[in-house]
């Protein structure tokens, strides 16, 4: 398919709560240490949401944005797509909610749960409506709340989220981010790995669920990472390869926020220099589903881009997921 035709980012935004828990804080609430966090995840802060506020609040926000961004006005848009595993509500949807709050009258709207790899799963199904002419215009928008779904007693898991949103606007033309190669992968056979256990039909809420501390998430570290680090890695060499790219093409690798030694470790197997590897995770922690939109917006407002240059993003999540996207600048 020639460029001209193919989807592309027009239009990034951001939003992140004003409330800071910085490690000094985590270390009133839990046996822990900001030396200990550090060197095991490179993380300093993480935003918290306000108690009144929610991933659809954030999500609208970060939307207008990036509907500001891509000279579009909502009616311009067809399809809303949500990825978020932290949802206002189980139903309605937290993409309807959005629709509402910044007035698409004319969208459709839906959610995503890829867990951390969301946000390049709803990516991917905004290419292909716009790329099948389904649609011209789609919102993909990435938004958590996982502070709601933290037990701030459990030192493994409380130390390493926080909440934010981003939102990208996907359109068949205009000057932006091309949507060049895709990769998305899964296994639910450790889905036990990284999940909430409680909330669904399979574990309505109940006294001992609550007690228990269920509808919180888990996570088995040290298997996580592990598997993490292969399947970004896998990812990201597939997307290059269907996108007929070498390593040394890539200008930027945008890796999911989780931790620090994870993306050493995959920028150390891809032979790509430390400044060439954009983290926010120091500020920001894991965002879940919108860290590397948060990190590629952040990006795109720091750095001017050369028609050409190509960006690598990649990320991995429960259920399990992974992904890797090849996005290339276009002008026009």
């Amino acid at each position: 398919m020639p460029k001209s035709h193919k989807a592309r980012v027009t239009g990034l935004g951001s939003y992140l709560p004003k409330k800071i828990l910085s490690n000094l804080d985590l270390e009133k609430l839990v046996d822990t240490s900001d030396e200990w966090i550090y060197s095991r995840t490179g993380m300093r802060e993480r935003r918290i949401a306000a108690a009144d506020e929610f991933p659809s609040d954030m999500g609208a926000q970060a939307a207008l944005r990036a509907l500001e961004a891509a000279q579009l006005k909502a009616s311009d848009i067809d399809i809303i797509l949500v990825a978020t595993m932290s949802p206002d509500y189980i139903s309605p949807s937290t993409a309807n909610l959005i629709q509402a709050k910044i007035q698409a009258d004319n969208a459709a709207a839906m959610d995503i749960q890829a867990a951390c790899t969301g946000f390049l799963y709803a990516l991917s199904t905004a290419k292909a409506f716009i790329e099948s002419g389904i649609y011209q215009n789609a919102l993909v928008i990435a938004t958590e709340k996982m502070s709601a779904f933290i037990d701030y007693k459990d030192r493994s898991t409380c130390v390493l989220f926080g909440d934010g949103a981003a939102a990208a606007v996907v359109s068949g033309k205009g000057t932006g981010l091309c949507i060049d190669s895709m990769c998305l992968g899964s296994d639910g056979q450790l889905a036990a790995l990284a999940m909430i256990p409680a909330g669904g039909s399979r574990h309505p809420a109940t006294k001992e669920t609550v007690e228990q501390s269920r509808h919180s998430f888990k996570m088995s570290g040290n298997e996580v990472f592990k598997h993490a680090v292969r399947r970004m890695s896998m990812a990201a060499r597939d997307c290059l390869a269907k996108a007929g790219l070498k390593e040394e093409d890539i200008s930027w690798l945008i890796p999911h926020q989780a931790n620090k030694r994870i993306i050493d470790v995959i920028a150390k197997n891809f032979n790509i220099d430390q400044g060439q590897v954009y983290l926010t995770l120091h500020k920001y922690g894991n965002t879940s589903a919108s860290s590397i939109a948060i990190a590629l917006q952040e990006l795109i407002q720091e750095h001017q881009f050369d028609e050409g240059e190509h960006l690598l993003l990649t990320a991995f999540g429960g259920g399990l997921t992974w992904g890797a996207a090849v996005l290339t600048k276009v002008i026009g």
